[in-house]
Protein backbone atom coordinates (compact mmCIF):
# COMPACT_ATOMS: atom_id res chain seq x y z
CA UNK A 1 0.00 0.00 0.00
CA UNK A 2 3.14 2.59 0.62
CA UNK A 3 4.43 2.04 -2.83
CA UNK A 4 0.98 2.93 -4.31
CA UNK A 5 0.20 6.25 -2.33
CA UNK A 6 4.18 6.90 -3.20
CA UNK A 7 3.01 6.39 -6.87
CA UNK A 8 -0.13 8.39 -6.41
CA UNK A 9 2.45 11.33 -4.87
CA UNK A 10 4.66 11.12 -7.90
CA UNK A 11 1.48 11.41 -10.61
CA UNK A 12 -0.35 13.83 -8.79
CA UNK A 13 2.72 16.16 -8.70
CA UNK A 14 3.52 15.40 -12.30
CA UNK A 15 0.64 15.47 -13.91
CA UNK A 16 -0.96 19.08 -15.01
CA UNK A 17 -4.03 20.36 -12.92
CA UNK A 18 -6.83 21.11 -15.74
CA UNK A 19 -9.74 19.43 -14.55
CA UNK A 20 -12.40 21.63 -12.88
CA UNK A 21 -14.07 20.35 -9.78
CA UNK A 22 -16.92 20.20 -12.19
CA UNK A 23 -15.54 17.54 -14.18
CA UNK A 24 -14.04 16.03 -11.32
CA UNK A 25 -17.76 15.28 -10.06
CA UNK A 26 -18.67 14.41 -13.72
CA UNK A 27 -15.57 11.30 -14.01
CA UNK A 28 -16.90 10.63 -10.38
CA UNK A 29 -20.45 9.94 -11.25
CA UNK A 30 -19.15 7.75 -14.38
CA UNK A 31 -17.16 6.11 -12.10
CA UNK A 32 -19.82 5.45 -9.73
CA UNK A 33 -22.08 3.70 -12.76
CA UNK A 34 -18.80 2.21 -14.29
CA UNK A 35 -18.90 -0.06 -10.82
CA UNK A 36 -22.36 -0.76 -10.44
CA UNK A 37 -22.74 -1.69 -13.59
CA UNK A 38 -19.53 -3.73 -13.86
CA UNK A 39 -20.57 -5.44 -10.14
CA UNK A 40 -24.09 -6.74 -11.55
CA UNK A 41 -22.11 -7.99 -14.69
CA UNK A 42 -19.94 -9.93 -12.38
CA UNK A 43 -22.44 -11.23 -9.71
CA UNK A 44 -23.01 -14.38 -12.17
CA UNK A 45 -19.88 -15.66 -12.27
CA UNK A 46 -17.95 -14.38 -9.31
CA UNK A 47 -19.56 -12.76 -6.50
CA UNK A 48 -17.26 -11.33 -4.23
CA UNK A 49 -16.04 -9.42 -7.47
CA UNK A 50 -19.53 -8.44 -8.05
CA UNK A 51 -20.42 -7.17 -4.45
CA UNK A 52 -17.02 -5.54 -4.14
CA UNK A 53 -17.47 -3.59 -7.50
CA UNK A 54 -20.93 -2.32 -6.07
CA UNK A 55 -19.69 -1.29 -3.08
CA UNK A 56 -17.27 0.57 -4.14
CA UNK A 57 -19.43 2.23 -6.60
CA UNK A 58 -21.65 3.04 -3.21
CA UNK A 59 -18.79 4.30 -1.86
CA UNK A 60 -17.53 7.10 -4.77
CA UNK A 61 -21.41 7.83 -4.24
CA UNK A 62 -21.59 8.83 -0.94
CA UNK A 63 -18.19 11.17 -1.38
CA UNK A 64 -18.88 12.79 -4.31
CA UNK A 65 -22.10 13.30 -2.62
CA UNK A 66 -21.02 14.37 0.48
CA UNK A 67 -18.20 16.89 -0.84
CA UNK A 68 -18.77 20.92 -1.25
CA UNK A 69 -18.26 21.16 -5.16
CA UNK A 70 -20.82 21.17 -8.22
CA UNK A 71 -22.86 18.24 -8.14
CA UNK A 72 -21.85 17.47 -4.58
CA UNK A 73 -25.56 17.50 -2.65
CA UNK A 74 -24.80 17.46 1.50
CA UNK A 75 -21.62 19.85 1.05
CA UNK A 76 -20.04 17.84 4.07
CA UNK A 77 -16.22 17.88 3.17
CA UNK A 78 -13.96 20.15 0.97
CA UNK A 79 -12.51 19.27 -2.56
CA UNK A 80 -8.79 19.03 -0.84
CA UNK A 81 -10.33 16.83 1.76
CA UNK A 82 -11.72 14.82 -1.10
CA UNK A 83 -9.03 14.99 -3.01
CA UNK A 84 -7.36 13.62 -0.04
CA UNK A 85 -9.71 10.56 0.25
CA UNK A 86 -9.49 9.91 -3.77
CA UNK A 87 -6.16 9.22 -3.16
CA UNK A 88 -6.36 6.62 -0.48
CA UNK A 89 -9.57 4.94 -2.09
CA UNK A 90 -7.67 4.20 -5.68
CA UNK A 91 -4.93 2.48 -3.68
CA UNK A 92 -7.55 0.39 -1.85
CA UNK A 93 -9.68 -0.29 -4.86
CA UNK A 94 -6.35 -1.53 -6.98
CA UNK A 95 -5.58 -4.08 -4.13
CA UNK A 96 -8.85 -5.40 -4.34
CA UNK A 97 -8.81 -7.88 -6.30
CA UNK A 98 -5.43 -9.78 -3.95
CA UNK A 99 -7.47 -9.33 -0.60
CA UNK A 100 -10.25 -10.86 -1.92
CA UNK A 101 -8.49 -13.40 -3.65
CA UNK A 102 -9.41 -13.31 -6.88
CA UNK A 103 -5.98 -11.79 -8.40
CA UNK A 104 -5.12 -13.89 -10.16
CA UNK A 105 -8.17 -13.87 -12.58
CA UNK A 106 -9.37 -11.07 -15.45
CA UNK A 107 -11.48 -9.37 -13.08
CA UNK A 108 -8.77 -7.81 -11.24
CA UNK A 109 -7.82 -5.49 -14.20
CA UNK A 110 -11.05 -3.78 -14.11
CA UNK A 111 -10.31 -2.94 -10.34
CA UNK A 112 -6.65 -1.60 -11.47
CA UNK A 113 -8.08 0.23 -14.22
CA UNK A 114 -10.61 1.50 -11.77
CA UNK A 115 -7.95 2.64 -9.54
CA UNK A 116 -5.72 3.96 -11.56
CA UNK A 117 -8.60 5.92 -13.19
CA UNK A 118 -9.49 7.48 -9.94
CA UNK A 119 -5.82 8.31 -9.34
CA UNK A 120 -5.50 10.43 -12.41
CA UNK A 121 -8.98 12.35 -11.99
CA UNK A 122 -7.36 13.12 -8.61
CA UNK A 123 -3.78 13.92 -9.89
CA UNK A 124 -5.42 16.27 -13.03
CA UNK A 125 -7.82 18.08 -10.55
CA UNK A 126 -7.24 21.80 -9.71
CA UNK A 127 -8.18 22.16 -6.08
CA UNK A 128 -9.38 25.80 -5.94
CA UNK A 129 -9.74 27.63 -2.49
CA UNK A 130 -13.63 28.72 -3.43
CA UNK A 131 -16.54 26.92 -1.41
CA UNK A 132 -19.31 25.99 -3.93
CA UNK A 133 -21.97 25.99 -1.14
CA UNK A 134 -25.36 27.65 -2.61
CA UNK A 135 -25.01 30.85 -0.58
CA UNK A 136 -21.96 31.45 -2.87
CA UNK A 137 -23.14 30.27 -5.94
CA UNK A 138 -26.60 32.58 -5.06
CA UNK A 139 -23.69 35.42 -4.99
CA UNK A 140 -21.58 34.46 -7.66
CA UNK A 141 -24.92 35.02 -9.90
CA UNK A 142 -26.23 37.97 -8.42
CA UNK A 143 -22.17 39.72 -9.44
Amino acid sequence: MAILDAGVRTLSNRLPKVLSPKAHAIIDYASVGTFVTAGILMMGSKKRAGISSILCGAAQAGLVMMTDMPGGVFRVIDLPTHLKIDAGFSGAVATLPSLLGFADEKKAWFFRAQGMNIAVNTAMTKPDGERYSARNMRRRRAA
